[in-house]
């Protein structure tokens, strides 16, 4: 899903898509499981901003979220059947914020394709549903952030986050590469591009502006010096394009001595009656002779008789290509890229490694390779042996050649109508059922419901009726091809059972007894009512009782504080004490 601000809009209808789509599928499959993960762009100028206060809150958000920072891809959920953790997840994201229009939903595709182990992919029938309202990056879009690394293919996640969008980019260009060479050894390329032209030096290693469908090639030649001493490991050297996980290791072993000259063999007879000297399993002619073995007089032969006799036609090239012209014969080499493969034939126009493949397959298995020609076994045909005769492939359950709906083409049904799918087009998503299509006429027939008697006598006379007592007759037929056991609701809310044999006369078995919902239970429904009436009657009662005594309880407690607080103001009154005698001092009663 792509989570950058334009998709805030559509943000809420894709989450509900993803529950829409595990609901759809499970009416296809039992066994299927969805992840999810989350892409928006490369964390670097210019695709966002790297100001710090826009990796906190990337789209000036604060209501009713804030955005979350952006990010190039993260995997959320691996594939579960568990539907509501999915909603769970799809809905609490967020969308985040970037400045250009395109995304980087291509790296989030590479990281979802490639990374088997982390996403829970199984060997079943794998779909990606790529959600967003945006383009991609293209290749070459890379540079304008500085990234120039091609993607490699592989698995970046670390904890879930793709670590690699930083420094890896998908890119048109095709550019060699080696590993450290050792001391003294040196390496050169020369490339042959779209263009036909060749190149040397540094431009050797690279050829740009490369499609789907174009053909490079690279020359690689690798120089050491006059002599190493042997050391007890040959080094080695690995030559690899960038970004893809093919490569060429090379073991560097130089050869300073043949140990086999001493064992020489002047005027051997195999080298043409003595013409040579048989040195380390190879000829070397004497003066004036040519040929792998010495077979030709160099006054006899040249360079434009003897690539004449190696053309197959004057547009051909010289052994096809496939070899070196030596006397006037083609002498055929073996595969660049398997030793195990050689050319052959007069103009080494024979290969058995060139044949056309099916599902990967050479031949697909069913055959061999001559001459770049399937030589196809018995039962099979097609330009690689891809085609069964046989159509028991075709076969439906009930032996018919794609259930009657279609054409059997190499082993693979033709469906005639595109609403019908599957391996032997069985399969019709948006067609009624057999049991749906004969519902009105089994319900008129049999209970005289639904269509009209003069209706129902014109468009059901083909079905020969015949009615049961109850629907355990029914159940107690064995199954056979062309039988449908039938279940359908009629306008009364009853359920109606029958068995419909198919086939050029159509045959409905019914049973007369429906199973209709029983009606209400009124008493019980009373009693339930009243009883439910009078305890909460009780229940009201007690609760007012409860709160009427906590009431009075709260009063009669506030009345004792008044009474006590009456007694105490009694006591400190004046009014309420007793009467004090004073006594005089003798001596002031005079004045």
């Amino acid at each position: 899903m792509d989570l950058s601000f334009s998709m805030e809009d559509d943000l809420p209808s894709v989450k509900k898509l993803g529950a829409d789509l595990m609901e759809e599928m499970r009416n296809t499959t039992r066994d299927f499981r969805m992840g999810f993960g989350a892409f928006v762009d490369k964390t670097v100028m210019p695709y966002i901003s790297t100001a710090k206060d826009m990796l906190r809150n990337p789209c000036k958000r604060t209501e009713p979220w804030p955005c979350t920072p952006p990010f190039t891809y993260h995997h959320i959920l691996s594939l579960t059947a568990n539907g509501s953790l999915f909603a769970e997840l799809v809905g609490g994201q967020r969308i985040s914020g970037n400045l250009d229009f395109p995304e980087g939903g291509l790296d989030a595709l590479m990281q979802a394709a490639v990374c088997e182990k982390q996403i829970g992919w199984r060997n079943v029938t794998r779909l990606l549903v790529f959600s967003t309202d945006a383009g991609f990056h293209f290749a070459g879009d890379g540079k304008l952030g500085g990234i120039v690394l091609p993607n490699d293919g592989k698995c970046h996640l670390h904890k879930n986050v793709y670590t690699k969008g930083n420094s890896q980019a998908l890119t048109s260009e095709v550019v060699m590469e080696n590993s450290k060479l050792p001391a003294g050894y040196r390496i050169s390329y020369t490339s042959h591009c779209k263009d036909r032209k060749l190149r040397y030096g540094e431009q050797g290693r690279k050829c740009s502006n490369i499609s789907v469908g174009d053909e490079v090639s690279f020359n690689v030649s690798i120089t050491a010096p006059l002599c190493v001493p042997a050391a007890q490991r040959p080094p080695r050297v690995i030559i690899k394009p960038q970004g893809y996980s093919e490569e060429v290791e090379v073991l560097l072993s130089p050869i300073c001595e043949c140990s086999c000259q001493k064992d020489a063999v002047p005027h051997s007879p195999t080298c043409s009656h003595g013409n040579g000297t048989l040195e380390c399993g190879a000829c070397r002619c004497t003066e004036g002779r040519v040929g792998t073995l010495c077979e030709c007089e160099r006054a006899e032969s040249s360079e434009a008789f003897d690539s004449y006799l190696c053309r197959r036609d004057n547009a051909s090239e010289v052994c096809s290509g496939r070899g070196e012209c030596v006397c006037g014969k083609c002498v055929c080499r073996k595969s660049g890229k398997k030793p195990i493969h050689a050319y052959y034939g007069e103009f080494c126009e024979c290969s058995d490694f060139s044949c056309d493949q099916y599902r990967g397959v050479q031949c697909a298995g069913h055959g061999r390779c001559v001459c770049g020609v399937c030589e196809c076994l018995p039962g099979f045909r097609g330009r690689a042996c891809e085609c069964p005769l046989s159509s028991e492939s075709c076969l439906s359950q009930d032996k018919q050649i794609c259930s009657g709906r279609g054409d059997c083409h190499c082993g693979a049904c033709i469906c005639h109508d595109n609403r019908f799918q599957g391996p032997t087009c069985e399969l019709c998503p948006s067609c009624p059922s057999v049991c749906t299509l004969h519902r009105e006429c089994v319900l008129c027939r049999a209970f005289s419901l639904g269509l009209n008697p003069k209706e129902c006598e014109t468009r059901c006379v083909h079905l020969n009726l015949t009615l049961v007592g109850q629907a355990g007759v029914l159940a107690r037929v064995p199954p056979s091809p062309g039988l449908h056991r039938c279940m359908e609701v009629d306008t009364e809310g009853c359920r109606v059972h029958f068995l419909l044999r198919t086939g050029q006369k159509e045959d409905v078995h019914v049973a007369l007894e429906r199973e209709c919902p029983s009606g209400p239970n009124v008493i019980l429904i009373t009693a339930a009512l009243s009883a439910s009436v009078v305890v909460l009657g009780v229940a009201l009662l007690l609760l007012w009782k409860l709160l009427t005594s906590i009431h009075d309880r709260r009063e009669f407690a506030h009345f004792q504080r008044e009474l006590e607080q009456r007694r105490w103001n009694r006591r400190d009154n004046p009014i309420y004490r007793s009467a004090i005698t004073t006594t005089v001092n003798p001596k002031y009663k005079e004045q």
